[in-house]
């Protein structure tokens, strides 16, 4: 298939906003594919060229990339940068240089979907002596050959900024619709994957009973159950009527899968960290069966035998050199309170039976591995709950997790039957999109930053500019990344790449037209910058609208 039918496809869904037109346009797109790029197809209209559960990405800067299109256009970097700015997006910008360079090109072959895909999966892969000529003479090949909207989307692609308003739920629905396969069962394959190229591919060639097939493969991570928010435990013990109480623990959440002689650890975000936690490693290896598994656990640094702010750990999960001065000077400890797989899928065991086998298969004779505490729940005990809430906040844990006993592990979901009491008011987690220069003293930092939060097509909406909460020190980290994933600038403002996530304290929720959503923030303070979070794990427009009600 030519790259072109499928640029076509990403202009007619950029042209509309409406969920239900872009879902239609991607199934009708979908059923016209014959040969066996659909796969590819499904990673490009989400913007990326790796299923989820891959830790592999193209890590293109936009420096390499504006040389690339200098190079290919004739012009300098300089009169690159202009066009961005001018344009105040990449893509744009390359359609409005190559429409002019259109004019003396002959077009040698038209670009395949195929080549474009093969050509950006193999710039992850480069690396070493002269690693930066060898990505800029792909990038330079694949837009010698592109025609002007053909070079806007690869160069978006690049970047992995595509703008064309479509997520996993869009596309989601458009499998199910394409070749006639119920919504729950499409959802619930990619839910156990986290692949929607292979959940498309396999819809397409063996229909819903071979998406039942479909299951969790112990090596690739899915996206963990995420919790809500408890209006209060008396309340949430009420509505369950039995559940599983354990304390919530202030660290870092990891998917451990063992496969054959295998261990690996994944992140929230699906990152695999495995190298830098070899002692994690090890405990694994030594506390539990040598059969295939996938656990869940909270990973928390301590100093002196206590628990100390996940910001330590951070250091820890981003570390590739002198690996052992680090686990000698940020100790950790796990709590492991799930278990997903063994020897089978487990997820759709109650999360009482899942625990009981946790609780079989954890040899817990070393200090260092642990079980979530936990306790039974019932409207009989709400005492003795309340007294493990205490209990944790006095030991600079969060609070505690309120989880329903008789429920399956949903991966990906944020619903009431894992809810979250804590002792500080909720929070946001946003992402930047923006920013402003700093005044005064601050004028070399990025000062401003304006955040947003996703609709119900995974589109970003802003809602705030926060410049409060800030040291010198996060600032200074804050501007260097803020240089790093720049798209464009205009005047004393910056626009970026969705990168950075923020967790955001704030007053109160108001009405505003100032922003996108219709909302912003009354007193928006920084709380701190969420590396262990990506851009699936910001906060939601229905969410904030639904805590504005209450």
């Amino acid at each position: 298939m030519n790259y072109q039918e499928l640029v076509d496809v990403y202009i007619r869904l950029d042209s509309t906003t409406k969920r239900l037109e872009k879902t239609e346009i991607i199934a009708n797109f979908f059923k016209t594919i014959e040969d066996d790029s659909l796969y590819d197809i499904c990673l490009l209209i989400l913007g990326g060229v790796f299923p989820a559960w891959s830790d592999k990405e193209l890590g293109i800067g936009d420096k390499l990339l504006i040389q690339a299109i200098s190079k290919v256009v004739g012009i300098s970097k300089i009169s690159v940068e202009e066009e961005i700015n001018a344009q105040g997006d990449i893509g744009i910008a390359c359609e409005k240089l190559f429409s002019k360079k259109q004019q003396t090109t002959f077009f040698l072959k038209p670009l395949t979907v195929n080549f474009v895909f093969s050509s950006l999966q193999k710039l992850a892969d480069i690396s070493g002596n002269n690693s930066t000529n060898k990505k800029i003479s792909i990038i330079t090949e694949l837009l010698s050959l592109a025609s002007p909207s053909e070079a806007k989307y690869i160069s978006r692609t690049i970047i992995e900024v595509l703008r064309i308003g479509v997520g996993e739920g869009i596309v989601r629905d458009a499998i199910s619709q394409a070749f006639n396969v119920d919504k729950k069962i499409t959802e619930r394959s990619h839910m156990l994957t986290n692949d929607l190229g292979l959940v498309a591919d396999v819809a397409k060639k063996e229909g819903e009973n071979g998406l039942k097939k479909l299951t969790l493969t112990p090596g690739k991570p899915v996206k963990p159950m995420l919790a809500q928010l408890s209006s209060g435990i008396k309340e949430s013990i009420k509505e369950m009527g039995k559940a599983i109480c354990e304390t919530k623990y202030d660290g870092i959440r990891l998917q451990i899968h063992r496969k054959n002689n295998e261990i690996a650890i994944f992140t929230r975000r699906l990152e695999n960290i495995t190298l830098a936690m070899p002692e994690i490693v090890k405990l694994i290896e030594e506390c539990l069966p040598h059969f295939d598994f996938i656990v869940e656990g909270e990973v928390i640094a301590t100093k002196n035998g206590k628990p100390i702010s996940f910001q330590n750990i951070l250091h820890r999960v981003k570390r590739k050199y002198n690996i052992e001065e680090a686990i000698e000077n940020v100790p950790l400890k796990i709590f492991l309170f799930d278990v997903l797989f063994y020897k089978k899928p487990m997820i759709d065991e109650p999360l009482i039976e899942r625990r009981n086998l946790l609780e079989d298969i954890v040899d817990l004779s070393n200090d260092d591995i642990n079980l979530s505490k936990k306790i039974i729940g019932t409207c009989e005990n709400i005492p003795e709950i309340e007294s493990l809430f205490e209990e944790s906040i006095n030991e600079n844990h969060e609070g505690i997790m309120i989880k329903d006993s008789k429920e399956p592990y949903i991966p990906g979901l944020r619903g009431k039957k894992m809810l979250k009491f804590k002792a500080e008011p909720e929070t946001l987690d946003v992402v930047v999109v923006g920013g402003t220069r700093g005044l005064g003293k601050r004028g070399d930092f990025i000062g401003s930053y304006l955040v947003a939060l996703k609709d119900e097509n995974d589109e970003l909406k802003t809602i705030a500019h926060v410049a409060t909460g800030l040291d010198d020190e996060t600032l200074e980290y804050l501007t260097s990344k803020m240089k790093e994933y720049e798209i464009s600038q205009k005047d004393n403002k910056i626009f970026v790449k969705p990168k950075i996530i923020l967790e955001i304290a704030y007053s109160e929720i108001v009405n505003s037209p100032e922003y996108e959503i219709g909302y912003s923030l009354r007193f928006p303070v920084v709380k701190s910058v969420r590396k262990d979070k990506g851009l699936d794990d910001i906060d939601t427009i229905e969410r904030l609208k639904s805590m504005y009600k209450e």
